[in-house]
């Protein structure tokens, strides 16, 4: 009898222990935190590209779960960035041009809008105006991404606690009259015109807008707002004990690409790595966030031609001036990164990260 009570004993402390690993395995696959990076017009060639001319291995590097993304929007093979944000930020493809709207003009709810109404802070960071396509996909519903005012007001309809990029004008210099910077001091907000101002501020809200409309290329002097922007992004986001999600956006490695300026993506992709960098650093840290690095779409149709080891300079090769339909790479870093690999829509992006939220989409 004694011998059984011991063997029944025995089997409910490995049947405990195996549940209890279970749960654990699976806490640790629930990340508290999502940053997702967007290299606009990021292809493999422009990460390869980065990858030859550093002299150090870069931060992107690191990430050892990779999948691909398709891009199509839902009116053409090849996407525009506001309907490839769209389909990130919402997981629903739209018409080229559209912003956080289904094909029928219909609004549709962002993963920073349920992340925001699950309690979490959310940010956005860009190296281009906070009102272009890219990060205006997180945030606004305006049926083209020109409407840069429209989408500029689509902010203070939020409760999105940081946001830093350039646009300045279209918040103060608008053709309504209206001065949206006042009303964000209204709203709480901490306001920054320079990333001196930005690095000063470390709690509370805070609206970058940096420029009055783009900011400037890396190399004509941009300096490091896009990994200093993230590191200050991320330091008052996780303040918040509940969690946040945070887009960061490399903006202008797409806006190099079009002009088929292989020094120019070089430039705007180190500085990305950096940005992903600042994101990695955290994550390593903290051991509840998940990092994402993927592109909306290709711009220009990039092929590597040659490459001097000396002098890391790069020869390449360019199809077109403007997007191409080419799969992007998706590279996840953290607690759920496994789900990101294999090859799907872009759409995924936005499923894979509400799953692994554990969020309802409705």
């Amino acid at each position: 009898m004694m011998k059984r009570n011991l063997l029944v004993f025995l089997a409910f402390l490995m049947f405990f222990s195996i549940s209890c690993s279970s749960d654990n395995r699976e806490a640790e696959n629930t990340p508290k935190n999502i940053i997702l990076l967007i290299g606009d017009g990021m292809s493999f060639a422009h990460v390869q590209a980065g990858i030859l001319a550093s002299e150090n291995p870069l931060n992107i590097e690191e990430f050892r779960h990779i999948g691909f993304i398709l891009t199509s929007s839902a009116d053409a093979f090849v996407t525009d960035s506001g309907a490839a944000g769209t389909a990130l930020a919402t997981g629903v493809k739209t018409t080229n041009g559209a912003i956080g709207m289904d094909p029928d003009g219909n609004p549709v709810r962002s993963i920073l809008h349920i992340a925001d109404e699950n309690g979490l802070a959310t940010g956005l960071v860009a190296s281009s105006a906070i009102t272009h396509a890219t990060p205006a996909a997180f945030i606004a519903h305006q049926p083209s991404r020109n409407m840069a005012e429209a989408i500029a007001l689509d902010f203070l309809s939020t409760d999105i606690d940081v946001f830093i990029g350039g646009g300045r004008d279209h918040f103060e210099a608008r053709e309504d009259g209206r001065n949206l910077v006042d009303e964000l001091k209204d709203a709480g907000y901490q306001i920054a015109f320079t990333m001196d101002d930005v690095k000063r501020i470390n709690s509370g809200r805070l609206a970058a807008l940096l420029a009055p409309n783009s900011p400037l290329s890396y190399i004509e002097g941009r300096g490091d707002m896009l990994p200093e922007g993230t590191a200050t992004a991320i330091n008052i986001l996780s303040q918040n004990p509940e969690g946040f999600f945070m887009m960061v956006e490399g903006s202008q490695i797409d806006w190099e690409a079009h002009s088929n300026d292989i020094k120019g993506v070089v430039a705007e992709m180190l500085d990305f790595d950096r940005a992903v960098g600042k994101a990695l650093e955290f994550a390593k840290q903290n051991g509840e966030t998940l990092v994402i690095v993927t592109s909306d779409h290709d711009t220009g149709g990039m092929g590597l031609h040659g490459f001097n080891p000396d002098t890391r300079e790069i020869t390449a090769g360019w199809t077109t001036g403007g997007h191409t339909g080419l799969m992007q790479p998706v590279f996840a870093w953290g607690p759920g990164a496994e789900k990101f690999t294999g090859i799907y829509e872009n759409t995924g992006i936005f499923d894979k990260m509400l799953e692994s939220y554990g969020f309802s989409k409705n």
